[in-house]
This record gives structure tokens, C-alpha cells and sequence, in this order.
């Protein structure tokens, strides 16, 4: 009895083994071939635009739902909980290419931009609606839809209660601003909008009916024609 307890513990035992190194194997693959299409789409977006600052890009496999640019060394991070909820490369050329304006921002300034961080701690929202204009024309000139920010956005960011308490702005005008920003100066992305049936963007059209009805009124009231927005 001894012998078979100890024969179905080694078994046990090395079953483990096997589904740890079997995991670790998967794991490993799997963040192989997330740094190989981050790397692919991050040196697109910094060789097209021409930008000569030096940055890197790395992938962390914590379940978090976030990117990061470190001034420090120039590194953005992608962690996997945010990779994982983007559904193409348009997405994740949005979330880089706003840490990529973060990244060429951290290089401005005195000693190297060694004070940047004072800089974007005293006016965090400025830093952020620049970096989501500055990502729509890196997307643009690096082949991606703009569009896709708004999507990413809409599907990714809550919607804070109050504005004024928050280093990022309200998620409602980050995405009318970007919406604004695209209708100005890439209009095409908008006529014809692939993303016109995804139900995040749609989401995005029903939730900000007002803000557009205001621009739309806006913009007819400067060009005298009529507006039709999808």
C-alpha cells in the first residue's frame, strides 16, 4: 500500500513538473511573439515619422491594463492586460505612439529633459491631449488608422466623476478631441470609417451626441455647409 501511495505521489510530483516547465514553455512563446509584433509596430511608428530620438519597447506579461513610458532610460512598456484587450495593430499603434510623444517629450528641455517629469506633474492634462494629437498624426504617416484611438480609448478608459482631481482628462472630451483633431485635418478616416459598425466606436457616437452636435454646429456656422458625421 506504502509502495502505490508513493508511486501515485511521484506521479503527482512529476506531473506538476511537467505542466510548470509546459506553462513556462507557453509563456514564454507568448511574450516572444508579443515583444516581435510591439518591436514591429513601435521602430514602424518611430522610422516613419523620422524621429531620432532613442527609445526601446518591452512587453511585461503582468495582467495589467496599462503602458508606460519610463523617462528615465527611454523604455515603453506594454503590459499584457492591455495588450490582450486590443484587437489590431491600429490599437496598439495608438497606445504606443501616445507613449512614443511622451517618450520624444522626456528628451526636451535642460540636462537632457532631466526636469520633464516637473513639467508634465505641474500640467499632466496639457502633456496628454498632446500626446494623443501628436499619436494621430505618427499613426497617420505610419499607415494606421487615427480612428483606432477613439476605439481604444472608448473600450479601455473609465469615465471619471470629476475632472478637476485627475492627472488625465475626463475620458468623454479626450476622445471628442481626438474626434475633433481627425475631422480637421485627416477628414478622409472619417467618410469612409472602417470602424463605423465596431460597438466601441459606436458607443462612442451614442455617448457623445451632444459634444458632437456643438461642433458640428460649430463647424457649419464657420463654412456655411452642411456636416455629416460618422
Amino acid at each position: 500500500m506504502k509502495k502505490f501511495l508513493l508511486f501515485i505521489f511521484a506521479i503527482f510530483i512529476l506531473s506538476g513538473v511537467a505542466f510548470a516547465r509546459t506553462s513556462e514553455v507557453i509563456s514564454n512563446q507568448y511574450l516572444i511573439e508579443a515583444q516581435k509584433k510591439i518591436d514591429k509596430i513601435g521602430f514602424n511608428l518611430l522610422n516613419s515619422n523620422g524621429i531620432d530620438k532613442r527609445m526601446v519597447f518591452g512587453f511585461n506579461l503582468k495582467r495589467v491594463v496599462n503602458a508606460g513610458t519610463y523617462s528615465a532610460d527611454r523604455q515603453i512598456v506594454m503590459y499584457r492586460g492591455i495588450y490582450e484587450r486590443l484587437n489590431s495593430d491600429d490599437e496598439i499603434a495608438a497606445v504606443l505612439a501616445h507613449e512614443i510623444s511622451h517618450g520624444v517629450d522626456s528628451y526636451d528641455g535642460i540636462l537632457r529633459g532631466f526636469f520633464y517629469k516637473w513639467s508634465h506633474f505641474f500640467a499632466p492634462k496639457k502633456y496628454e491631449y498632446k500626446a494623443d494629437k501628436r499619436a494621430v498624426d505618427y499613426m497617420v504617416h505610419a499607415g494606421y488608422n487615427p480612428v483606432a484611438m477613439i476605439v481604444m480609448q472608448s473600450k479601455l478608459f473609465s469615465q471619471r466623476r470629476y475632472d478637476w482631481y485627475s492627472t488625465h482628462p475626463l475620458t468623454s472630451r479626450r476622445m471628442m478631441t481626438v474626434y475633433e483633431y481627425i475631422y480637421n485635418k485627416y477628414p478622409e478616416y472619417l467618410v469612409k470609417n472602417k470602424y463605423k459598425d465596431d460597438i466601441f466606436y459606436q458607443n462612442f457616437l451614442l455617448t457623445s451626441q451632444d459634444n458632437r452636435l456643438k461642433f458640428q454646429q460649430k463647424v457649419e456656422k464657420k463654412s456655411k455647409k452642411p456636416v455629416k458625421y460618422m
